[in-house]
This record gives C-alpha cells, structure tokens and sequence, in this order.
C-alpha cells in the first residue's frame, strides 16, 4: 500500500489468517458468538423442515415462493420504520425480546405437526409472525454488534466471524435437518429449533453491557424517519451499496427456495439431497466468511462487493445449466461464497460509514435491502418458474447478480472519493493512506 508520497506503508488491506478469530478477546462477544451460534444451527434446521414441509404438503413451487413470501414481506415494509425505535430504545433489550418471541413461534409450529393439524395457511400465518419479529431482530442485531465491540476497526472482523457463524450453522443445519426429516419428521425440527433458543437467551442474560445514554427524543417518529432516509439515500456510498444488495437480494437469494425442486424433480433425489445441495453452499459461504474475517482492515470492501456480486451469478449460472448432481455441489459453493462476501462486505461498509446516531436506520434500511427484497424475488421466482422452467430462473439470477457487480466497479472510484474523509475522521484508516 502506498501514501500519496509513493512510499511504502503498513500492508492494511492485506489479509492475515492468523487474525481471524480476534474479536473473541471481547467477553460479551464471545458470549453471543457461542449461545447465536447454537441458535442459529437450530434456525437453519426449521427453515429446511420448513421448505420441506410445505413442498410435500402442496408439491407446488408456487406455495414455496409463496410462503417464502409472506415470511419476508414484512420485513420490506416495517423494517425502515423499525430502525427509528432501534435508534430511541436500548438494542439490547430489544434483542432479549425478539428472541423469546422466535421461541414461542418456533414452539407453536412444533405444537401443529405433533398434533398432526397443519396446514398451508398455519405456515403462511406464522411466517408473517416470524417476518414482524424479523423487522426489528435483523437491524438490531446488525447495530447491536458494535456495543460489543471496543475497538471499530476491529468491527469487521466482528461482522466477518457473525457470517462464518451463520455458515457454520448453515452448513451443519441442512444436514442435520435432512436427517431428522427423513428419520423422525419436521415436528422435531421445529422443537430442536425452539430449545436452541435457550442458548443466546442465556448468552446475552450473562453479558456485562453498559447501556449507553439515549438521546433526548426531540423529534417525532416520522421526523426520525424522514432524517434516517434522507441520510441513507442521499450519500452515494450507503445509496449504491444498498441499491445493488437490493438487486442481488431480488434475484439471486431465491435461488435457495426452490432447492427442493432441484432434489426432487432434477436429481430425484429426497431430503438427503436437498440438504447436501443447501449445505454446499453454506460451505462456500463459509470460505467467504473466513476470507472477511482474515481481513485486517476496512479497505477494499468496496471491490470486495462488486467482485462477489460477479461470482455469485457466475455460481448460479453453473448450477442452473448443470444435470449432474456431483457437478451441482461445488458450483453452489462458488455461488455460497459470492452471496456471504456481497453481503457482508455490504454490511461492513454501511456500518463503518454511519454516523453512531442514526445507525440503527441505516441498518434498517439493510435489512429491507437485503432480507426484505427477498419475498418479492421468492414471488417472483416461484411465478416465473411455472413460465421459463426452475433452472432458467435460476439462469436469470445470476445474469442480474453479474450486472450488479459491473455497476458497482463503474461507481466503485467516485464511492471511495467520498467515503474516505468519513474513514479518516472516524480513525479507521491513517490520513497517508491511499483508499
């Protein structure tokens, strides 16, 4: 790396593997890392037993988008509204109470199919529930991360290793779900999913948090939330990183709700392959979230987006055109690893660049970008594969993940110009250093 003079300084945006687990040396991020890190195993195993579910009670790949749907929708519409009650209140008490409710919701899906009363509508139902809690869980867990955090250039890190948790999780959830599907039925699924949550309940109950002092509300509501979206969508760095998450969210999450078709009608296969082909791409993640977390600082992010944007179409491509299942599973690695570096680089710059007042707005309007896109593209998905087939659909994705990825290297000068400043202020990055 060099400084405007052309001489050599410290290798910032350079990797080191050995600095990959860093930000464990905080206590209550260790304790979160551990107890999210059981729960989301167990969240992993009922949205498969979930997938699993509604696809054996409709056989339809139209109800999988549709239930996918309803589960999301909420998330686009509160999510920005939620960020102003994340922004006046105390994140982690916010964050106790979602996760007591994803219990209780959890617990009545385990309830319906031990009682052998489930229907379609009781999944639509309760996957609106779950996309309510989800509004105000995504963001707050997003901006609760750097309360646990000392140091904000090791805030990265702290978002990188929350991604290898996930995939982690991800990787060992589908398979272990397959099993318990096949062996015992979804019932479990969603009971071992409702116990897991003891773990993070437990984990944030024993961390040592100094609630910070909340700023006077001088301002109402819809005040709050006009300022939170003039400042997201009137820097171009937090603006383009959102709008090209939105594309990739649009067109290419959805790839993971149609996996059950793909098992069963192109590979016929069962649940043994679905969860082979969702695990596989949870092992691509996992790499990508390794690759993050060995990162030593914030520079080049930016690259790092629209790169990964390009290699999760690429992924998507290969999966769609091949028919063969061995084939399948390293090209949903490549697709596994571009969406986790898309998303968590795309997370990591929304947070280094926000101002610490308004991030929770900020990371409201990421998680609508991100998870709250994804309904429409599970509707869209599901309509356009009864039109252009399953595989083409997944073709398109990709394609529209590509164009993303091209436009965020044509503005990726400009952004960086404008971000710069911000980094150097917050002491992120040294004043000599080229970004």
């Amino acid at each position: 790396m060099k400084n405007r003079n052309g001489s050599e300084t410290s290798n910032h945006g350079n990797n080191d593997w050995k600095l990959i687990f860093r930000t464990l040396k905080y206590r209550n991020y260790r304790l979160y890392f551990g107890g999210q890190g059981i729960s989301l195993i167990g969240t992993w195993i009922q949205m498969i037993a979930m997938n699993w579910l509604v696809y054996r009670l409709t056989g339809s790949a139209f109800m999988l988008g549709l239930v996918g749907f309803a589960s999301r929708i909420p998330g686009f519409i509160i999510s920005p509204f939620a960020g102003v009650v994340i922004d006046r209140i105390h994140k982690y008490r916010l964050l106790m109470l979602t996760q007591i409710l994803f219990m209780v919701q959890s617990a009545i899906l385990a309830l319906l199919l031990f009682t052998n009363v489930v229907q379609v509508w009781h999944l639509i139902v309760l996957g609106i529930f779950m996309g309510l809690i989800n509004s105000f869980d995504i963001p707050v867990r997003q901006s609760f991360v750097i309360e646990m955090i000392e140091k904000k250039e090791d805030l990265g890190n702290a978002i990188a290793l929350n991604s290898v948790l996930v995939n982690i999780a991800r990787l060992a959830g589908p398979t272990i779900a397959g099993i318990l599907v096949a062996l015992i039925g979804e019932g479990w699924c969603f009971f071992i999913n409702t116990i897991s949550f003891i773990a993070i309940i437990w984990s944030l109950s024993a961390m040592r948090i100094k609630m910070p002092e909340l700023s006077p509300v001088k301002t109402n509501p819809v005040a709050e939330f006009k300022e939170g979206f003039r400042y997201t969508f009137g820097f171009p760095p937090i603006r383009t990183t959102l709008l090209v998450l939105a594309l990739v969210s649009l067109m290419g999450m959805p790839y993971q709700v149609l996996m059950p078709v793909f098992a069963v009608n192109i590979y016929k296969g069962g649940a043994h392959s679905f969860g082979f082909l969702m695990a596989a791409a949870g092992c691509g993640a996992l790499i990508g979230g390794l690759f993050l977390a060995s990162k030593k600082s914030v520079l080049g992010t930016g690259r790092n987006i629209s790169f990964a944007a390009g290699i999760f179409g690429i992924g998507l491509i290969l999966f769609a055109v091949t028919r063969v299942f061995w084939l399948a599973l390293p090209f949903l690695m490549v697709a596994g690893f571009g969406m986790m570096v898309n998303m968590a680089s795309s997370n990591t710059l929304l947070q280094t660049l926000a101002d610490d007042d308004k991030r929770g707005r900020v990371m409201s309007f990421y998680a609508m970008a991100f998870m709250g896109m994804v309904p429409f593209g599970n509707l869209l998905s599901g309509t356009l594969s009864n039109v252009v087939g399953v595989p083409n659909t997944i073709l398109i994705g990709g394609v529209c993940c590509i164009i993303g990825g091209l436009f965020y290297a044509y503005k990726l000068p400009s952004l960086r110009k404008l971000s710069r400043d911000i980094y150097i202020k917050k002491q992120i990055i040294p004043a000599d250093v080229k970004y």
